[in-house]
């Protein structure tokens, strides 16, 4: 495949939905040598990320992660991806060879409000339906993620983006593979507009 070297840029909307999650399903996914966060006794923070990457972008896909869990590795805290999703298959190359991210293909069927069912065949993931929104301002923030490149690795991702505080509905049939772990709805759920997401290369820690 002919997968762009990191850094990627990637521009168009996304949405982000935060969810309590149970740490004994969490901790099924995270390495050993990660710390799991808990917010509340057996509770730690996940959520899904919903993204659509347009012309302007180093690559131009729909995307969805699932994050099962904050996690620490000595004094820094970022997120574990579980499940991720891309309708791109140079996306996938490069999520499987730069990041170590477990991307597989999916379909992604956008509505007009911005929304999407995402789909592996006859399979539903998930269906997520903004509806509401206030809009807050524009922001910047970078968060770090870990990943698996033979051993631990995190990379930095900056966004800018407008962010709006919306209200929406998640629907995750029984058989999606991470129905188990995100059974709840959003306690928040924002949207971002006029996106500039940059992916940073991995570096390996411990």
């Amino acid at each position: 495949m002919n997968y762009p070297l990191a850094p990627w840029i990637l521009r168009g909307y996304g949405f982000l939905t935060l969810h309590l999650v149970d740490v004994a399903q969490a901790e099924k996914y995270i390495p050993t040598d990660l710390e799991i966060v808990q917010v509340l006794p057996g509770k730690t923070i996940g959520g899904i990320v919903l993204g659509k990457y347009e012309p302007g972008s180093t690559l131009t896909y729909g995307e969805l992660i699932v994050v099962p869990a904050l996690v620490r590795q000595g004094g820094n805290i970022g997120a574990w991806i579980s499940h991720i999703y891309v309708d791109d298959l140079n996306s996938i190359a490069g999520g499987h060879k730069i990041w170590g991210l477990p991307k597989e293909e999916a379909q992604f069927v956008w509505q007009s409000n911005g929304g999407a069912m995402v789909k592996q065949g006859d399979r539903v993931l998930c269906d997520f339906t903004p509806t509401w929104q206030f809009n807050l301002w524009r922001q910047r923030g970078q968060f770090g993620t870990y990943s698996s490149l033979e051993q631990l690795a995190r990379f930095e991702s900056e966004a800018i983006a407008n962010l709006s505080l919306i209200s929406a509905r998640l629907d995750i049939p029984a058989s999606s593979p991470f129905a188990h772990m995100i059974r709840t709805q959003p306690w928040l759920a924002l949207r971002a507009e006029s996106l500039e997401l940059t992916v940073a290369a991995p570096k390996r820690v411990g």
